[in-house]
């Protein structure tokens, strides 16, 4: 059944879907698109071009679909696009794409973003995210699947970010983060693989291993870059999350990846 508080102001054009709720002073763009099953709390602003994915439920004080943060950005029509089974908590905010980036942002399904989180133009944020409260990305981040992203952590604009990397709080990554590991630090270090993640994510503990083996080699084994990248690819062929990484830094080409922190790493 479809609930529309008396004060909520939904514009001409915009599509809600069946058993939609909206609370009390909303403001729905008439370009906003939203899911059947959307819960969506008072105060809520829903602009620009946006779509919200079905079940999505979003709280008091948020912005979607605002737009971006860039002194580029002159009007054109960009979008966001918002996946299913999400939970949007109080006072996050999601900016639409840029011309000169993507033309779009994008969350993923059953993301979990926390109190105050910030989505910021053009980014790429993938499945089963998790935002921290004030959790920032900046502009053009690419955010794997099954991450988790530290309270307060900063993300800088273009740096990607491999999938089941779980970053500490307080953190500023400012360089490629390469699949499996945790980032620590005031300046983003590899502090090792992300074990609880991946043993939480049902991976054997057989490819944890292997994961592992991969990863003292690219970071402590002999060689440039390339060599151990190309080394770890020959020997690792036929592990598919390994290969992951490695497909992870060849994608990124010439980009610096964040590096173990002096001393090894944390757990091992």
């Amino acid at each position: 059944m479809l609930a529309i508080d008396p004060t909520a102001r939904v514009a001409p054009g915009a599509v809600i879907g069946a058993d939609v709720s909206l609370g009390p002073y909303c403001v729905i763009g008439p370009q906003v698109a939203i899911g059947d099953g959307c819960r969506i709390a008072s105060h809520v602003c829903i602009s620009g071009r946006t779509s919200i994915g079905a079940r999505t439920s979003i709280g008091p004080f948020s912005s979607l679909g605002s737009p971006p943060q860039s002194v580029h950005y002159h009007g054109e029509d960009t979008t966001l696009t918002v996946g299913s089974d999400c939970d949007i908590r109080e006072h996050v905010t999601i900016n639409i794409g840029t011309v000169k980036g993507r033309g779009t942002t994008t969350v993923g399904d059953r993301c979990f973003l926390m109190t105050g989180a910030h989505v910021g133009h053009d980014c790429v944020v993938g499945d089963n995210v998790t935002f921290a409260n004030n959790a920032t990305l900046g502009g053009f981040c690419e955010i794997g699947n099954h991450v988790f992203l530290g309270g307060l952590c900063a993300i800088h604009q273009f740096v990607r970010i491999g999938e089941r990397v779980m970053v500490g709080g307080l953190v500023g990554v400012t360089l490629d983060v390469i699949p499996y590991t945790i980032v620590i630090g005031h300046r983003g270090e590899l502090a090792g693989l992300n074990r609880v993640g991946l043993k939480r994510g049902g991976i054997p503990t057989a490819q944890i291993h292997g994961i592992y083996r991969a990863y003292k080699a690219l970071f402590f084994g002999p060689g440039t870059l390339a060599e151990r990248v190309k080394a770890i690819a020959d020997t690792h062929a036929d592990d598919p999350a390994v290969m992951r990484i490695v497909q992870f830094i060849r994608s990124g080409k010439a980009r610096r990846l964040t590096t173990p922190r002096r001393g090894g790493e944390r757990d091992e």
